[in-house]
């Protein structure tokens, strides 16, 4: 799967911390959709598709969660606990999010906007496709 972690820059001062994610510096694609997941129930697990093309990168801005990656070959744990730290998520990619802390903000950049015919929701089915991980 290799290194899926991308450091941010944290811009603190006295004042307090600042973290930037900028496209061609930061992003390895251009970013059209931003969206953010809160107050998730406790003993709940999202996520649970792949998809065939979007990419993404997965921030807990806040609180923790653990986030498992499945290429269709290797199944690998991360845990999610720091706003200045992006987990790439590529295409091709089974995700299962799970243990949220009851402050998480789990905030996801994505490379395009909602398309339900990017998803795989079978398992099965994302075991037997020929999507090569990237």
């Amino acid at each position: 799967m290799g290194n899926p972690w991308i450091d941010l820059p944290s811009l603190g001062d006295d004042r307090g911390q600042l973290c930037v994610t900028e496209v061609d510096a930061h992003a390895p694609f251009d970013i059209k959709r931003v969206y953010w997941l809160y107050e998730t129930e406790p003993n709940v697990t999202r996520g649970l598709h792949a998809h065939k093309e979007l990419q993404q990168l997965a921030i807990a801005v806040s609180g923790s969660c653990k986030m498992l990656l499945d290429d269709g070959e290797s199944r690998t744990p991360y845990v999610l606990d720091s706003p200045h730290r992006a987990l790439y998520i590529g295409p091709g990619m089974w995700r299962e999010m799970s243990d949220f802390s009851a402050d998480c903000v789990l905030m996801v950049i994505a490379s395009e906007v909602y398309d339900e015919t990017d998803y795989i929701r079978d398992y099965d089915e994302f075991k037997k496709s020929a999507i090569p991980a990237r």
